[in-house]
């Protein structure tokens, strides 16, 4: 089993859209902060903020703290003794909480129409301080906060908001946290929630006190009563969100703490902007449904980097830093990937991409379950071999794949000494495939469509050799298609990155090859296959969609 776990998205929805596209998880959580800000334009969450200070400061003048501040707010417009000024800026103040609630709700339904696509996988969300309560959005059916979904026997369960309330947000529709630190823990809402669920994994957006809680102006602010009961229960993992800076994975007494840090852009109290993308994958035993491996992850332009790893060992994680530069980026609070530019593809690549984007959103079970399996496999090859990478073509690449496709397969490897630079006569290739027999035997035809080694392309590319094929087929491929174990692929990428001319050039030296094999008679076979498939399922193919297909089987 396993799950995806990302918070702090701020309003980031398109970069959620594409995460649920180019993964696979049987359930994804989201931990709160689900949007930014209550309305469309900055201008009006300027207005409405400016708005509250001035109204919360006369309210605290006035020793009406216990009052919300919109009931606080419509006492002043209907009473003569309030002066014109005040009365005028009570009234902006009402119609700007309307609009909020409405655009807070029309943000929610957009957000559960992207969720919706996930058909295969359970998503829950939780709100945060940024958010209002979710029973009353599109969102309520995946609503996390005081409630409890059970998947495969794992029982997950949420506890929302937090002990501040996010100005621009209307105080009225918030989720009201009561787990603070005053609260004693006979009386903790959260406390006596959880102790009644006794849940497998807790979602809180604010984290326990003293782990992943520390503001740097303040020290730590996190729940106590959230620390008690998760170090005296059964618990698996305390998933959190909320602290930025105050990320990480940590192991105590009881279960994993984890807080991935923001998952959408934010910016700082300095002003400054952080990237984000940052998100858990959690890989639970089928047998005793415990956590064997947590792996740290970043998303960047469609392509999914793995961090760090943490690893069971004699009952306790080994953590293994897989991408230091970025590990290291965030612990800094630096932006890493901002700096590399977002690039176009030639228009044909372009134009496949958004077809392979459309298809995905109704990827089949079968296609889910062979991901899964090429992962293990892979990660057992790697166990007896050497660290090799797959790029997925064909049906499984479109989400499409059915119980009688074929596996069509791009093996990424790293080959000494080769004169050609070419894999096929190698014994360490040759090796691999007898594995992949081996492996694969009997459950899954497979057809090998190339090989690439990788230290051909990283010389090619130091060297800037707009000539060598070998690295024409790789730029072509990562172009196009879906990898697994992406690890081995990154480092390669990130060089070739670094080079957006260079790689363009290459993209374009290949232009007429990808033309010509875009209008054969088996290429157009296949999307007429993918095309029913996804008619079978009761799907009208919007007529942008087909112009799009018909485009670009004309050759683009």
């Amino acid at each position: 089993m396993k799950i995806i776990y990302l918070t702090d998205i701020h309003g980031s929805f398109s970069r959620v859209y594409e995460l649920l596209i180019e993964t696979v998880a049987d359930v994804y959580i989201i931990g709160g902060d689900l949007i930014d800000i209550p309305f469309y334009n900055l201008d009006s969450a300027i207005n409405y903020h400016e708005l509250q200070t001035f109204f919360n400061g006369l309210r605290r003048k006035m020793d009406r703290n216990r009052e919300i501040l919109e009931d606080f707010v419509d006492s002043f417009i209907d009473d003569p003794r309030v002066d014109a000024e005040t009365r005028e800026k009570a009234f902006e103040y009402q119609q700007y909480t309307i609009r909020a609630r409405r655009v807070m709700q029309q943000k929610y339904k957009v957000l559960e129409n992207i969720l919706s696509i996930k058909s295969n996988s359970e998503i829950y969300v939780l709100p945060g301080n940024y958010d209002m309560n979710l029973r009353f959005t599109a969102l309520h059916e995946r609503d996390l906060h005081m409630q409890w979904h059970e998947v495969n026997g794992i029982k997950f369960a949420g506890y929302g908001g937090a002990d501040i309330w996010s100005a621009g947000i209307p105080e009225r529709y918030i989720v009201r946290y009561q787990a603070g630190i005053n609260i004693p823990d006979k009386n903790n809402e959260m406390y006596n929630f959880f102790k009644a669920v006794k849940p497998d994994f807790i979602v809180s957006h604010q984290p326990p006190h003293g782990i992943h809680d520390r503001l740097s102006w303040k020290g730590p602010s996190g729940s106590p009563a959230l620390r008690t009961y998760c170090e005296n229960s059964r618990v698996k993992a305390c998933m959190t969100g909320h602290i930025h800076e105050d990320w990480g994975f940590f192991q105590g007494e009881g279960p994993v703490y984890l807080n991935p840090s923001n998952f959408g852009e934010v910016t700082t109290i300095k002003g400054e902007v952080s990237e984000g993308g940052f998100f858990y994958e959690i890989t639970l035993n089928d047998e005793d449904r415990n956590i064997s491996r947590v792996q740290f992850q970043k998303f960047v332009n469609n392509n999914i980097y793995p961090i760090s790893e943490y690893n069971i060992e004699n009952n306790r994680f080994i953590e293994k830093i897989i991408d230091p530069e970025r590990f290291n980026a965030l612990k800094l609070q630096e932006n890493f990937d901002m700096k590399t530019e977002k690039y176009s593809h030639i228009p044909e690549i372009e134009l496949f991409l958004d077809i392979r984007n459309f298809f995905r959103r109704f990827q089949t079970k079968e296609s889910e379950t062979r991901i899964q399996e090429l992962e293990t496999v892979l990660e057992q090859i790697t166990n007896e071999h050497a660290e090799i990478a797959f790029d997925i073509v064909g049906s499984l690449n479109m989400g499409l794949s059915s119980e009688s496709s074929d596996i069509d397969l791009i093996i990424y490897l790293r080959i000494e000494n080769v004169n050609t630079g070419e894999c096929l006569d190698e014994d360490s290739y040759k090796n691999i495939i007898r594995l992949l027999d081996q492996h694969l035997e009997g459950r899954y035809s497979y057809q090998l469509i190339d090989c690439i080694n990788l230290n051909v392309v990283e010389k090619s590319i130091k060297d800037e050799n707009y000539e060598c094929e070998i690295t024409q087929r790789f730029v072509t491929h990562r172009a196009m298609c879906r990898p697994v174990n992406y690890r081995v692929i990154a480092p390669i990428e990130d060089l070739l990155n670094t080079k957006i001319e260079f790689r363009k050039e290459v993209e374009g030296s290949v232009r007429s090859y990808f033309k010509i094999f875009m209008t054969t008679t088996s290429h157009s076979t296949s999307f007429d296959k993918y095309l029913t498939r996804i008619k079978s399922l009761g799907v009208k193919i919007p007529d942008a969609i087909n112009a799009k297909i018909k485009r670009y089987l004309d050759g683009g």
